[in-house]
């Protein structure tokens, strides 16, 4: 898929119900369970749930331009790697809508300028705050950071666990699933590839202040 339709802002090709018809449906998952939406302990559930989802898939409502719009280009000439790694993430399989978790590296190559480290975190939290496929994420996070910065590479390295596995079907627990996205230098240039895969992969040393 081309990169610029994965990173557009999500369009609203369908009628947003409104909050009631959300808790309704709630609701009515909850009986289709085999439960009493009626009862004390549910009666404020479809609530919370909705106000979850809210939360869960904010992602929806932004657009990774306007987190990357600002660089500093007072940098003394550093031209390198600039990798963050261990971003924690939590995100939904579209299959399931059953939670993933895990960690994201990420590293891209400067042209020019460089943009607050945080706002690399925040790429990734907005693709992750959506229904993602773990593949589909790595690519929109590599391709955003690519595009908006004009960067000369980037590299994205994401490991995860998915409860759609662990919890149903076949049921197998801690299995990890791993996927790579590499654009620009990184992806024409094998050694700098493998120096950004090794520092991900690398020994984790606790900072001290």
């Amino acid at each position: 898929m081309d990169a610029k339709v994965l990173n557009k802002p999500v369009p609203q090709t369908v009628t947003v119900p409104s909050r009631e018809e959300a808790e309704a449906a709630v609701r009515t998952l909850i009986a289709w369970a085999g439960d009493d939406p009626r009862r004390e302990g549910l009666l404020d559930t479809p609530k919370r749930v909705v106000n979850a989802y809210r939360e869960y898939f904010k992602g929806y409502t932004q657009d990774p331009a306007d987190i990357l719009n600002r660089t500093f280009n007072e940098v003394g000439g550093y031209d390198d790697m600039v990798m963050l790694r261990d971003i924690a993430f939590t995100s939904h399989c579209e299959h399931h809508i059953a939670p993933f978790y895990g960690r994201a590296h990420v590293a891209y190559l400067p042209n020019g300028g460089v943009v607050g480290i945080s706002k690399i975190a925040r790429v990734v939290e907005l693709y992750a705050r959506r229904l993602q496929t773990q593949e589909t994420m790595t690519a929109q996070i590599a391709n955003a950071i690519h595009e908006h910065l004009a960067a000369r590479g980037v590299a994205v390295f994401v490991e995860a666990v998915h409860t759609c596995m662990s919890s149903r079907g076949v049921a197998k627990h801690n299995v990890g699933t791993i996927t790579s996205q590499f654009t620009g230098e990184f992806k024409s240039n094998p050694v700098l590839q493998a120096r950004f895969l090794e520092m991900a992969r690398g020994p984790r040393t606790p900072f001290t202040p």
